[in-house]
């Protein structure tokens, strides 16, 4: 069997357990900074194609992000013609997902995506032959909301077992790295708008503890040129995420649910801030294991008495999920599959709207 994946870094953390349970020839399709570093150990063949839309502070007109993303569906077309695959693999609810589905459709490849945002899917999951659920709870939601067909439950999350399995940096080597102890980590995500930065800065600042900031969805210099303290750091390029997260003693993000799955699966103490999702899984993931959901404003209330997370059943029920989307896969042309169609389309497309 011949499949294809198609993610981005927190996506690929999800496929790799499954991947690496799976007896196939795998082509790549690498989307942002660091979905290759996690898919090379599965994939023969790793093609790069494109990325998101930028940093949060970048403004572009919707011609021009139609634009980008139209180069990057033909970079994904080029990259799987005439490779005879017989699925593609996504999961996830950016960009990686649309560019990689749509190239699947042009190219006649069925397509089996993993859902796990449940409150804010791609609307291209439509036209994917299978779409699967975290739970029955979320299976039903996607049906009665989305209209969505052949929703399979696989139980769980399978990113979990990947960041349970791996190998950390020593937190001693992490804190002489960076010249800081005893620090937090502030991860900076889709779930947060540019115009709540200069406030959540000025938070960390008002901590008695040195910052590391991981700026994934925003640039960088500017996230610097807003810095007044010198025992805040910033952080640039693709870094080791989990043994940074391993080594702080405490994290505060605004971001989804690959950030929560880490925490939680490190039970590592964490807040994670409100965004403009307010409904969402990784919302329903941070209350079941017992992460605060938190306005900037109340950061410093909850510091001072955050507890571990607890992961125990979020594992137990990850390796279920890996042997149900292993089953899945290799049974694929003998299931059944329906594409729901642009009933389902629209749907999504009106839910997401209120985003934009």
């Amino acid at each position: 069997m011949r499949i294809a994946v198609a993610g981005e870094a927190a996506p690929a953390r999800t496929l790799a357990p499954i991947l690496y349970n799976l007896d196939v020839d795998c082509i790549g399709l690498s989307h942002g900074t660091g979905a290759d570093q996690i898919l090379k150990s599965y994939c023969n063949e790793i093609h790069f194609i494109g990325t998101g839309r930028g940093s949060g502070f970048q403004k572009r007109s919707r011609s021009k992000i139609a634009y980008l993303v139209l180069k990057d569906i033909l970079k994904a077309v080029k990259a799987l013609k005439g490779k005879k695959i017989d699925l593609l693999l996504t999961c996830g609810n950016a960009g990686d997902v649309r560019k990689g589905l749509c190239a699947a459709n042009i190219l006649k490849i069925p397509v089996l995506h993993l859902e796990q945002d449940i409150y804010n899917p791609i609307e291209t999951i439509a036209f994917a032959e299978m779409v699967t659920a975290p739970s029955p709870y979320y299976k039903n939601y996607l049906e009665k909301n989305y209209q969505l067909k052949n929703v399979q439950n696989i139980g769980g999350y399978p990113a979990v077992s990947y960041i349970k399995s791996l190998s950390l940096e020593d937190p001693a080597a992490i804190i002489d790295k960076y010249g800081v102890e005893d620090f937090i980590l502030l991860v900076l995500g889709g779930d947060l708008k540019p115009n709540q930065l200069p406030v959540l800065i000025k938070t960390m600042e008002s901590l008695n503890f040195p910052v590391l900031i991981v700026p994934f969805r925003f640039d960088s210099s500017k996230i610097r040129s807003m810095i007044k303290s010198s025992r805040i750091i910033v952080l640039e390029g693709f870094v080791d995420l989990p043994s940074i997260m391993n080594a702080s003693k405490a994290i505060v993000y605004g971001a989804g649910m690959g950030i929560t799955l880490e925490a939680a699966a490190l039970e590592t103490p964490a807040i994670k801030i409100s965004g403009f999702h307010d409904k969402h899984s990784s919302v329903d993931i941070s209350k079941k294991v017992g992460i605060p959901v938190a306005a900037i404003c109340d950061i410093p209330k909850y510091l001072p008495d955050l507890k571990k997370p607890k992961s125990k059943d979020l594992l137990q029920d990850a390796e279920k999920a890996v042997k149900k989307c292993v089953y899945l896969i290799n049974n694929f042309s003998k299931e059944k599959t329906t594409k729901s169609g642009f009933k389902s389309f629209k749907k999504i497309w009106e839910a997401r709207s209120r985003y934009r």
